[in-house]
This record gives structure tokens, sequence and C-alpha cells, in this order.
């Protein structure tokens, strides 16, 4: 892509309004725009990176065993009324009436739609368990909207839905999301901690937060320090093995971790001094078993091994999609501007011609582009008469893994210049030999 045909409306100053990293530089990167207070419209490049996240959550989420289907975003309040939240809700819910005074509501949340569609289409044991899932935009009227896409009314969010027979198989549910939720960030260059959660009136232990650790986090978090040397369980777990599923599980919850909400300073004083561990986080995912909370009240059930009707055990389990966004960037960047994960990034390098006009400069600007193109890996070639210190801020602004500097001097001693944003190394290179690098993901 060429700069002279994107669209990237970057700033240079810092807006009044941003009081975060994220924010500012969504801003500032031309990713989003304010449409009103909370509510964003996503620029070309902060979209390409929400479709990027989007994209790694589903290919999670299908390896996990869910099925993707979409819902509406606006509701009818009847489902809500059978639930008995329509009026618990508060005043976050948008409450509208369509022409005919009918009671709707934009949906800050699907309990009740996927709860409906359950009933109406699983019968018996034998349609268990299920794991259903969609990617929708969703809407809290949120009393103070700020940080940006941290916390907009208008969020896009994951949310996925368990039914089982009985609590052994919501357990098993649960572990799945687990894993997948530990893979999926990985994937996105975060270290994700589980942290227990309040279960409210339910009660149980199947609750956890997905935390990430940067210094404008919303909740004061406390673990011990091993959590944080534990990996992802990988792309090849067996999602069917009950016991190695909760073996893991259980090997990760072992671990002092904890919000300031479920906190317990004696037991994180017990911890050896050197493995306490005490940070501000970002929440990135939650996820959550409620049992028959929504079955009961709304009748759903399917008939079980006996021949008896049973109320489905239910699980939700979320991903805020949009607000990853700001959370990558919050984990990610410098004085200089955004530092992408290759897997998030919204273009694999930037290609800086420093002389547009120069045949050499355009010749090997125009061999980057088609190599890296058609290796699925494509660059923002910036193609603009700006002086070289303006692109070389713009690039770093908005983060791309890889810069490449093309110039007749360079090319007069048969090289370019390779940098690698997120630690700033530079090398000259060959222009295949570049090339290659490029295309082989590694420096």
């Amino acid at each position: 892509m060429r700069l002279s045909r994107y669209f990237l409306p970057v700033l240079k100053e810092t807006p009044a309004e941003a009081e975060i990293a994220s924010h500012r530089l969504m801003l500032r990167a031309g990713m989003i725009r304010q449409s009103a207070s909370g509510i964003y419209s996503w620029l070309p490049l902060g979209l390409a990176v929400l479709k990027n996240i989007e994209r790694i959550v589903r290919e999670e989420q299908h390896r996990a065993g869910a099925v993707e289907l979409l819902m509406p975003t606006i509701q009818s309040a009847d489902l809500w009324r059978e639930s008995g939240r329509y009026d618990d809700y508060g005043a976050e819910m948008l409450r509208i009436q369509d022409r005919k005074e009918r009671d709707l509501l934009y949906g800050p949340t699907n309990e009740e739609m996927i709860t409906e569609i359950a009933r109406a289409c699983l019968r018996s044991y034998k349609d268990l368990p299920k794991l259903l899932y969609h990617i929708q935009w969703k809407f809290r009227d949120e009393v103070r909207p700020r940080f940006g896409v941290m916390r907009g009314r208008e969020f896009l969010m994951k949310d996925t839905y368990s039914f089982d027979i009985d609590e052994a198989g919501a357990r098993h549910s649960y572990n799945r999301m687990f894993a997948a939720y530990l893979n999926t960030f990985e994937r996105m260059g975060l270290k994700a901690i589980p942290m227990r959660a309040d279960t409210g009136p339910i009660g149980g232990d199947l609750s956890h937060e997905f935390i990430i650790l940067a210094d404008t986090g919303e909740s004061q978090v406390y673990c011990d320090a091993g959590i944080l040397d534990m990996n992802a369980p990988g792309a090849d777990i067996d999602f069917d093995d009950v016991a190695g599923l909760q073996a893991m599980v259980d090997e990760r919850t072992a671990l002092y971790a904890a919000t300031d909400e479920m906190h317990n300073a004696n037991a994180f004083a017990a911890l050896p001094q050197d493995r306490q561990r005490e940070a501000r986080g970002i929440e990135v995912g939650h996820i959550f078993y409620f049992g028959t909370k929504y079955s009961e009240p709304m009748r759903a059930k399917v008939s079980g091994p006996d021949g008896q009707d049973r109320l489905l055990h239910m699980g939700s389990y979320g991903v805020g999609v949009s607000r990853l966004v700001g959370a990558i960037i919050e984990a990610s960047h410098d004085e200089a501007g955004i530092i992408w994960p290759e897997s998030v990034a919204p273009f694999q390098a930037g290609i800086i011609n420093l002389k547009p006009g120069d045949p050499d400069a355009d010749r090997v600007t125009a061999q980057f582009e088609e190599a890296m193109t058609l290796a699925g890996r494509e660059p923002l070639v910036d193609d603009s008469e700006e002086r070289p210190g303006a692109k070389f801020a713009r690039m770093d602004l908005i983060g791309l893994p890889w810069q490449v500097v093309i110039g007749p001097r360079g090319l007069q001693n048969g090289v370019v210049e390779l940098k690698r944003r997120a630690t700033g190394e530079r090398e000259e290179l060959a222009p295949e030999a570049a090339i290659s690098r490029l295309l082989e993901g590694a420096v």
C-alpha cells in the first residue's frame, strides 16, 4: 500500500482529552476518531489492527471447539424480563422503542438471547456439549467514558457461551476456554495472568479475569512471580483430554494471583518476598460459570439420559476485542510511538523511500513492495515528498515491526537499512538479503 493512496490522518499534537498512552497514540496515529462521547470511528490503520486481533480470537475459539454464530445488536426487552434483568441492569442499558411502541434495547451482553436460542434448538443431552460464540458490537452507557477504547460506550466483544448437562461437563467447557484464552493472548505478544474473580451469589471458584500488566492499568494486582514464568499451553494441547486440561488449569491457579477486589493480604504476605509481585493490570478477558442462572427462569431444558428434563448448565466467556487494541499499546510503546507485535500489526513493514523520483530508489522500493505483497506480508510504502525526519517520526509513531530505509546514497554502496522497531537495532544489507530476512520474519 502506497502512503499517497492510503488514509492516515496523523496528528502532530497530542489531543487534550487523551489521558493515557493508548488513547493519545491511537488519536495521533490516525487509528480512530471520536464521533461522540465514548464512541469512535475506526480509521483504516486502527481497523486493520482490530481485524487482526479478531482473526486470532476467532482461530483460537475454533481450535477449542467453539462454533460461530451472529446475534443482533437490538434485543427484545421481553427476553430480559424473563431473566429478571431488564429492570435490574441499570442506566448503562440503552432502552428504546420501535414505531409500534415495543420495548427494545441495544444489547450490552447476550446471555438472554443465546439462552432463547438454546432452549429452542437443543432437545437432548445428546446435543451437548455446545460452545457457541459471536463477535459483535455492544453498547453500555458508561457514566464516565474515558481512556479512549479502553472504556468506551460502544465496543467490540467476543462472547462465548457453553451449554452442558451438568456441572462436571461445564467445568470441562470452562477449562477449554481457560486454555484458549492463554493461547490467544500469547499470540498477541501479551502475558495474561489468570486471576480469580468474584462469582457473586452463585458461589464456587469458576470465575477468572485475565490480566496483563501495564502501568496505566485500572486494577492493582498481586501475584506470585512464578506465574509470570508459565507459558501458554500451546497449539498442541488436547482440548478433549479432561484430566489433562484440569491439570493445566490447576497448575496455573495454584499460585497466588488476585486483583485488589479479591486480594488476601495475609496469603500474599506468606509468599517469599522475592516472589511477591505488585503492579497495575488491565483486564482483557473474563470467563465465568453461572450454572442455571439463566436456564432456570427462562426454562431452558434438555432431556437427560434417564428421560427426565434437566436445566442447562451454562457459562460465558468474554474477550474485549476493541479493548485489546488499547491494551496492547499500553503494554508495548515508547516515547516515539506504538510498538506492534507482528501478529497484530496493520502492516508488516514500513518502506521509506528517501527520494521518490530517483530511478534506483523507486526501483528497489517497488522490488520490496512486490516481494512482500506476494508473500502475504503487505508493507506500507512512504512515497511522500516530506523530509526524512518527518518520515522516520511517522513510522515510529505508527509502530510497524520493521522499517526499510531506501535512498540513493545507500544504494550507491549496494545496501538498504533495516530497522527493528521494538529494539531500534539497525543493519545495512543488500536489498535481496533484506527482503529475505523480512520474509523470514527475523532480523
